[in-house]
């Protein structure tokens, strides 16, 4: 039988590849980007308890009222954003269910959605799975900022939706309150929609602001804005995420959501409601505890060859290898692993079209004698 992909440019992503990689070489895992550590005691037992509490059935379509009420509390608290519990909130399986939910409900066959590179794997698939185009738009090097301007001129009449990324995966950018007011005067009085991608929400570092699109009201009233519980709390394999949106969006979302998973694992929804009210310190202290994982990193491989770009947010280093070697970093990446047993991940994996650099990107949320043992591994290089 004769099979028309209709992905046809998708394959194992580098994620697996170089995971595989890892395990079969016995190497330190620094490419693939969890946690090596459980989250919160209490979350895990908050689960237990729920299960046990035979909170195990179908879950409200839109997430259980408990939690959608926190989050709205949160998200209140942090951006000073009100938002409707029970038409603009959303429980999600994982922030990749509603990043593909939210490009479905309004992405139509030969829309255009601008995509900044380098970006993640994600986003063109679900694009074109919608029967719209990815427009890629290289951000700036060598601080991967936003060239405003390109991305004006990027836009056409076809143009549905602008995606964007803060705190930045792969490169620990962050957006500034100026981006976000650059990004309101390109699509007011259009009819573009935002879908900003907030996964590592809580992870910025020295001391700056997040600079949620939720803080913007110009721009929350066109946009889906997408999380992660599972960043937040070290539990990646839980998938558990949620999305915000004004009620006319949030309306066709659902429409997806309820036919893509319908709902989400019930009895972590319960373990999560119940961790933002009783612990919201955990978030709050997120932003020292993945800084000091950063530095620590970052003084480790200080004498070696590699050389580390800024990082100021999220929980991913890239650096500069070319004082090692020429190769690309594909070839860089499966010689680290025979040559170092370290895993990481090409930084040309996330372009359409990959400029002519030598980065490679590490995840450094992982253990202190995990970071010591790659470290040692990476200095003798």
């Amino acid at each position: 039988m004769q099979i028309e992909s209709k992905l046809p440019k998708v394959g194992t992503t580098i994620f697996t590849v170089m995971s595989q990689l890892a395990v079969q070489h016995q190497a330190v895992n620094l490419g693939q980007g969890f946690p090596d550590f459980d989250g919160p005691q209490s979350l895990r037992d908050a689960l237990t308890r729920a299960m046990n509490e035979h909170k195990n059935q179908y879950a409200p379509m839109t997430g259980i009222p408990a939690l959608r009420q926190q989050i709205a509390l949160k998200t209140e608290k942090l951006y000073g954003a009100k938002v409707n519990v029970d038409t603009e909130v959303t429980v999600t399986s994982g922030a990749t269910e509603a990043l593909f939910a939210a490009i479905a409900a309004v992405v139509h066959p030969g829309d255009e959605v601008i995509v900044l590179d380098p970006c993640y794997d994600s986003y063109e698939p679900a694009i074109e799975l919608s029967g719209g185009r990815a427009v890629h738009v290289p951000l700036s090097l060598p601080d991967f900022s936003v060239d405003w301007q390109r991305v004006k001129d990027a836009i056409t009449p076809k143009t549905r939706l602008i995606l964007i990324n803060s705190p930045h995966n792969p490169t620990g950018a962050v957006l500034s309150a100026a981006d976000l007011d650059a990004l309101a005067a390109i699509v007011r009085d259009t009819n573009i929609f935002v879908l900003s991608d907030e996964v590592y929400e809580h992870i910025v570092f020295d001391g700056a602001l997040h600079q949620s699109v939720l803080r913007h009201p110009e721009l929350a009233a066109r946009s889906f804005v997408v999380s992660s519980f599972g960043k937040t709390y070290h539990c990646t394999g839980w998938k558990v995420g949620y999305c915000i949106a004004p009620q006319a969006l949030s309306a066709e979302f659902r429409k997806v959501h309820q036919y893509l998973t319908f709902c989400t694992f019930n009895p972590a929804q319960w373990a999560f409601a119940e961790i933002l009210e009783t612990d919201p310190q955990h978030y709050l202290d997120l932003p020292a505890f993945y800084q000091a994982k950063r530095d620590r990193f970052r003084d480790l491989i200080a004498g070696s060859k590699f050389k580390p770009l800024p990082v100021r947010g999220a929980y991913f280093q890239v650096v500069d290898y070319s004082a090692i070697s020429d190769m690309d970093d594909l070839n860089f990446c499966e010689w680290l692993i025979h040559n170092a047993s370290v895993a990481a991940i090409p930084v040309s994996a996330f372009y359409e079209t990959p400029p002519d650099t030598r980065l490679v990107r590490f995840c450094f949320a992982k253990s202190d004698e995990t970071l010591v043992a790659a470290a040692e591994r990476l200095c003798k290089l």
